[in-house]
Formats: structure tokens, sequence, C-alpha cells
């Protein structure tokens, strides 16, 4: 295993990367992503990389979204990447990147949060953004998706709307 590897992190928009609206009632994306600047002042060993791919709710993201992801996926010169999306759909990418990707010499985690990163002290957009980058460090090649404390392979992963965590659908392992 490499010491400390490169990440390159996609950006997606979600809840991680949003603030509250009040006059809408809900968490809107911001304009532009606050990731880079957080990651950065975490002072890393890792060389990171950052690509914004959209910025949006999950539920906004298009087919044309998911392609580009895919193109920047396999043109990057990461084996490490994390990308960051809204929690409504990620389930969905992540079997997406499965069943296209052709590259699989990569270790693809997604990551979210059920609160926004910013406004919100209690989010736990950093805990997952920290858990996600050590276990893209130790995971084999393939596609996680890292919530909660917990991973899941992508043919797994459930999003439960009413716990506000993500479990496997093959029960507990």
């Amino acid at each position: 295993m490499q010491s400390n590897p490169s990440i390159h992190f996609m950006i997606t928009g979600g809840t991680i990367d949003s603030y509250y609206d009040g006059t809408k009632d809900t968490a809107v994306p911001n304009d532009n992503s606050i990731i880079p600047r957080y990651i950065k002042s975490l002072k890393l060993y890792n060389q990171t990389e950052f690509t914004v791919i959209c910025m949006k709710d999950s539920r906004a993201i298009n087919k044309d979204d998911l392609h580009k992801l895919i193109r920047e996926i396999e043109k990057s010169r990461h084996k490490h990447i994390i990308i960051t999306h809204g929690t409504y759909t990620m389930p969905d990418t992540a079997r997406f990147l499965e069943a296209n990707l052709k590259r699989k010499d990569q270790t693809i985690i997604l990551i979210a949060a059920m609160l926004p990163m910013t406004e919100f002290t209690m989010s736990d957009g950093p805990f997952n953004l920290g858990f996600a980058i050590a276990k893209a460090q130790e995971l084999p090649h393939g596609i996680y998706v890292c919530m909660n404390g917990k991973s899941f392979s992508a043919d797994e992963v459930v999003k439960v709307i009413s716990e506000g965590r993500f479990a496997s659908v093959f029960g507990e392992k």
C-alpha cells in the first residue's frame, strides 16, 4: 500500500455542499463548493485534486452529469477518488458507475451528509469526509458508499430515510 496516495475529489453538490434556505425550507447547493477549502485546511499528507462536476441536489443530477462524471473518472490519473454527492440518489449513482466504468483499477468512494457542512456545527459531513479519506487508502479497487462510519458496496447500499442513514440490502454484515 502506498503510504500517502493522492486523492481526487469529484464534487457534485448535494446537502454536504449546500446551505439552508428558510424561505424554501430546504438545503440549496452552494454556487461554489466549500469542499476544496475544507480539505486544504486539514493539511493532509495526501496530494489532492478537485474537479467540480456540477453543484446540484442529487435529484437534479441527470444523464449528462453522470456521463461527465464517468469521463472525469476514466481520465483521472489518480487511483483514489472521493465523490461528494447528495443522499437521495447516491446509491443509484454508485450502481451507475459500477455498471458503466471501464476502469477497474481505482478505489471510488461516494460520500454525502444529512446536514450542510456550513451553518450546522453538528453536520456529519466532516466526519464522513474524514472516514472516506481513510477508507480510500485501505479498501480494494471498487465502488463504495461510505456513510455513518460504515462502507457499503455499490450493489448493496440503500438509503433508509426513516433512520436517517444507509444500510445494506443484505442485512447487517
